[in-house]
């Protein structure tokens, strides 16, 4: 029979996953290693979780045996991105992100953090980030001071979250086009119908 409870566990179990304190993490990091076991950490929005997500987490997960991962805010994500983001709330996209195999436990990164506050706290054996996060000078000072080693994952989407939203965007920019072209004619005249007999 299997076991449903604790971080172990095949079930998602929320409300033990999600730590929003970054000293309690400090404490799991610990007992964690005191049972052997390798740590690893990634970060990211994960708005509109998708197929390159999952892959990406699972990736992340094979580089040791406990995964933690921080999910950027939605003040953090609508800094970076845009006043149109994210499509999914924090609280939402937390749990989705407990429901990925692999993924041990969950955190908020909010803006006004110090830099690199989560990966202090972790101190990970491995970070695992793509491309783009860091400069090969950061991925020097990372590894010489806040972790083991950092791995760069290539992007795993075929499609980004930004580029579905902008192609639903323009879909409904489309559909509205349309219909207004369709019914302008008539609303004009019955602006004109209705001012008309007015003097």
């Amino acid at each position: 029979m299997q076991n449903n409870s604790g971080l172990f566990a095949d079930a998602s179990n929320f409300e033990l996953r999600y730590v929003k304190d970054y000293d309690r993490i400090s404490e799991i990091v610990q007992a964690l290693r005191v049972l052997g076991l390798k740590v690893v950490l990634t970060s990211g929005s994960f708005d509109i979780l998708h197929e390159g997500h999952s892959m990406y987490l699972e990736a992340a997960r094979g580089f040791g045996d406990f995964l933690i991962v921080g999910l950027d805010s939605d003040e953090k994500l609508r800094k970076r991105k845009g006043p149109g983001r994210p499509a999914v709330p924090e609280l939402e996209r937390l749990r989705m992100v407990t429901h990925q195999r692999g993924v041990g436990l969950v955190t908020l990164k909010h803006v006004d953090e110090p830099k690199w506050s989560l990966i202090k706290a972790v101190r990970p054996d491995v970070l695992v980030a793509t491309a783009e996060t860091y400069t090969p000078e950061q991925i020097g000072e990372l590894e010489a001071k806040y972790c083991g080693r950092v791995e760069v994952l290539e992007r795993m989407a075929t499609v980004s979250t930004s580029a579905r939203l902008r192609r639903l965007q323009m879909g409904l920019a489309e559909v509205m086009s349309k219909k207004l072209s369709e019914r302008l004619p008539e609303l004009i005249q019955d602006v004109i119908d209705e001012t008309g007999g007015r003097s």
